[in-house]
């Protein structure tokens, strides 16, 4: 008899609210989507405590905070294996990190990639299913640096924070311009400092085929333009990770929080990212589940393996947040009697900018696919609208749409990674 297992995968949960009581049928329609999976993933995109940790200094553009009690709802909906790496995890420093994997272990959620450590950032976690076990690992591209969990070591404990997956930006110019760049450099002072640190040994100078400008790294070539490549040692502990989970479960999930782009376009993702993930399938997972621009990218079938690289939101309330710490209001030269709403409509210039008025940003769609004895069989894309057209106060909550245009441009994006998508009534297949 044939072994098949079902995955059911959303893009970003940034909850702050409740969902109403009595539940909707728009919610109830989600819900049955989401239960035709074993495996029911989404990425929580906010700290859940009851203000247990200060804020820090940075965010990761609003401190996303939200009532422990939201996890009732991210249970309701049916979900049970969550990632916990992305640019918001230490938005309430590492006691609001604390606070939050205590209450999402009250909840009994599978969750990864953050961490009193990086062993417990970046190990294996594991989920059961009735038709086997599933290795799950999970990281993020987009952080702080004081973000990084720490090692162990004998004598010094590690620090908490997120799995990293660093990378290298290399800016490619002319001989000509490499010039330009040495001679600017030396009359400014502006590599004044990094100098210093290499002398004293502080620091570890580029190789010599390439130019640091100020924190930027400069080669010269031929083709203008910048080369990026994953971090050589997030990479082995990430494929090592991989590779144990692979030996201690059927299959094995990646996840992968990146707002990285190609050049200016959101919706391409950055060089570096597309071969981490396609490095991922290499070492074994059976997919590698991609957010944090919150808006979709492109699907790739790669080895006969999925890799979505961003599945946009699920939920989206960032403008709903409670309370915010001083540091936004002083951001936007406001009174500190000012409260969020007067915060939010300044930063959205009364909802004429940001996220909040890109349509996309409210559009997106739910994943579900199947493995036969470990071979992708079936990939379906569902579309759902979070109310683009409504209030702010009303709006971010996602329902099935029947509107087959977000699938449309879905499939525009996957067509450089060489996958074509068929409408089929109200969803997108993946033809195979």
């Amino acid at each position: 008899m044939k072994k098949t297992m079902s995955f059911v995968a959303t893009g970003d949960s940034f909850i702050t609210c409740r969902l109403p009581t009595p539940k909707g049928e728009g919610f109830h329609k989600i819900k049955e989507l989401i239960d035709t999976g074993e495996v029911k993933f989404t990425n929580l995109e906010v700290t859940t405590h009851e203000f247990e940790g200060p804020p820090a200094a940075f965010s990761g553009g609003t401190w996303a905070i939200a009532d422990p009690k939201v996890l009732d709802d991210i249970d309701a909906y049916g979900f049970n294996l969550l990632n916990i790496a992305n640019n918001h995890t230490l938005d309430y420093s590492t006691e609001g990190l604390e606070a939050t994997e205590k209450y999402l272990k009250e909840y009994d959620f599978v969750y990864a990639g953050a961490g009193a450590n990086m062993a417990q950032a970046s190990d294996p976690k594991y989920l059961t299913c009735p038709s086997g076990r599933v290795g799950f690992i999970a990281a993020t591209s987009t952080y702080y640096e004081s973000w990084i969990a720490g090692e162990q070591r004998r004598d010094v404990r590690g620090r908490p924070g997120v799995n990293p997956l660093r990378h290298t930006d290399v800016h490619i110019v002319t001989r000509k311009n490499l010039d330009v760049l040495r001679h600017i450099g030396d009359v400014t002072n502006i590599n004044a400092m990094n100098n210093l640190y290499y002398k004293e040994g502080f620091d570890v100078p580029p190789p010599s085929n390439m130019l640091k400008f100020g924190s930027y790294l400069f080669a010269e070539g031929e083709e203008e333009g910048i080369s990026t490549h994953p971090d050589k040692r997030d990479m082995k502990r990430i494929s090592k990770a991989i590779s144990e989970a692979r030996r201690q479960a059927d299959e094995v999930v990646v996840s992968i929080h990146s707002h990285e782009m190609k050049g200016e376009d959101k919706s391409k993702p950055a060089d570096f990212l597309i071969e981490f993930a396609r490095s991922c399938i290499d070492e074994g997972a059976c997919a590698v589940i991609g957010h944090g621009p919150h808006i979709l990218r492109g699907i790739e079938i790669y080895k006969g393996r999925p890799i979505f690289y961003s599945l946009g939101n699920f939920i989206f309330q960032t403008d709903l947040v409670s309370n915010l710490p001083s540091d936004f209001y002083e951001k936007f030269d406001l009174d500190p009697m000012d409260n969020t709403a007067d915060a939010f409509d300044t930063r959205s210039k009364d909802n004429t900018v940001g996220l909040g008025v890109n349509p996309h940003v409210w559009e997106s769609v739910v994943a579900s696919w199947k493995l036969e004895d470990g071979a992708l069989k079936e990939l379906h894309l569902h579309p759902i609208t979070l109310g683009d057209s409504k209030k702010r106060y009303q709006r971010g909550w996602p329902e099935l749409s029947s509107d087959t245009t977000v699938i449309e441009r879905l499939a525009e994006l996957s067509k450089p990674f060489g996958t074509e998508i068929e409408i089929r009534g109200n969803k997108g297949v993946v033809t195979l």
